[in-house]
């Protein structure tokens, strides 16, 4: 079972994506539940197709000036365990800032570079999709 809680047009969503069986998924969206149909199987993943790096860390394809604020993004999904910084905090480039649980491992993701801790877009505990933003830095 997964939990998520996503913000649509400033209306937060919390779902849950119980048993998938065939093409079939069983979902709960602010208590009210559903059962959904999807038009493929899902796809069967094996831990190992993929190569990890053991301690992956997020990066911006183009250098930033220093003065400009940037999204520390998840490399991949998971749960957040831990978060090592505050708002406010001075970091240095690579950095641990949050230790994301992903496919039973802990990550410590680290910053992309120096700067402040502008705003934290997690919490402790929160289920997090690829892609997403968890802290800025200034």
């Amino acid at each position: 079972m997964k939990e998520y809680k996503y913000k649509i047009n400033g209306n937060p969503y919390n779902v849950v994506i119980g048993d998938i069986e065939d093409n079939i998924a069983h979902v709960e969206v602010n208590g009210t539940h559903y059962t959904v149909e999807m038009e493929k199987k899902p796809k069967q993943t094996v831990a190992v197709a993929r190569p990890r790096p053991a301690a992956p860390t997020a990066s911006v394809s183009k250098p930033k000036p220093a003065a400009s604020k940037g999204g520390v993004k998840s490399p991949l999904p998971g749960v957040i365990l831990d978060i090592k910084v505050k708002e406010g905090d001075e970091v240095k480039k690579g950095q641990t800032i949050i230790i994301l649980e992903a496919m039973k491992m802990e990550n410590s993701i680290n910053a992309d570079r120096d700067g402040k801790i502008a705003s934290i877009k997690v919490s402790k505990g929160e289920s997090v999709l690829e892609g997403t933003d968890l802290v800025i830095i200034e």
